[in-house]
């Protein structure tokens, strides 16, 4: 079962093991999108990119309030180029995850699954994040999931580079409850969309749980949709409980370039994963 502790004299998360790769993550990973693409995202409002001087700021943040999980893609246009700089002699203290197989150009994105083209993917990561591993690679599914993971190389690929050390797991950001329960039985770790508006891939949590793979939640707080339903007086904290209550979820990813929303996200997920813990040994909140 998972750990629900927070440290709450350091103001840092407890991590949690991945699954069974190894990799220990704080319960709130930080999404990175928005550092580097602004077009074709599906957020309420509209956005300028930070400066350098900003993502440096909020990265500084994060890695203060205990977040050691940070989430990027090819997709998510510039993020990559301008981690690798930013992270620069912080590579260990941070777990982070890539994508391969969508791309996004000129305002669009594309998806391309080949084993040559996942292969170009991992090494331009390597490259535009200056490491020589990456800790986990989700393929980044364009919905047809299960038609990925049995129709094309992108598995085969991803376990190559994981004996090669180049990663250290591999998985799928999944889109159906078909997809994600093959992609749990197929690979160490599955990104999944679950929050109290969507449940509807809580099998996948559950297989993800008997099989003892990772779990990341994408859209936790509904891509910041939440705050304008009114149907909760906290729907942070309302969400974040519900999220970390299944104890087969290992983290949430929670995209932002906002400090003070990073702060009070890390703060309701801390009440949270209190919450849990106070509720499992029967202590009342």
């Amino acid at each position: 079962m998972t750990d629900f502790s927070a440290d709450t004299h350091t103001h840092s998360f407890s991590q949690r093991l991945l699954g069974s790769t190894g990799l220990r993550v704080s319960a709130v990973g930080l999404g990175t999108v928005k550092l580097g693409r602004n077009q074709e995202v599906k957020y309420p409002t509209g956005f300028e990119l930070p400066s350098d001087a900003d993502a440096l700021a909020l990265i500084n943040r994060a890695r203060a309030l205990g977040i050691n999980l940070i989430d990027t893609a090819p997709a998510y246009g510039t993020s990559e180029q301008r981690l690798g700089p930013l992270l620069a002699g912080q590579r260990d203290a941070w777990v982070i995850c890539s994508k391969v197989g969508e791309e996004f150009e000129a305002g669009n994105s594309h998806y391309d699954f080949s084993a040559q083209h996942t292969r170009h993917s991992i090494e331009r990561s390597l490259t535009r994040l200056d490491t020589d591993y990456l800790d986990l690679v989700l393929v980044h599914s364009d919905g047809n999931d299960v038609d990925i993971i049995e129709n094309t190389e992108v598995f085969t690929v991803l376990e190559q580079c994981k004996r090669e050390g180049k990663i250290r797991a591999f998985g799928m950001s999944t889109k159906t409850v078909a997809g994600g329960i093959l992609a749990a039985r197929e690979s160490d770790c599955v990104m999944v969309t679950y929050n109290p508006a969507h449940t509807s891939e809580q099998p996948v949590l559950d297989e993800c749980l008997r099989l003892n793979r990772g779990v990341l939640l994408k859209k936790a707080l509904a891509s910041g949709h939440l705050c304008h339903t009114g149907e909760q007086s906290n729907p942070v904290r309302h969400s974040l409980e519900f999220a970390f209550a299944h104890p087969g979820v290992s983290a949430a990813i929670i995209g932002t370039i906002n400090p003070t929303h990073l702060d009070d996200n890390v703060q309701q997920a801390r009440a949270a994963l209190s919450a849990l813990a106070q509720a499992q040994s029967g202590e009342q909140p």
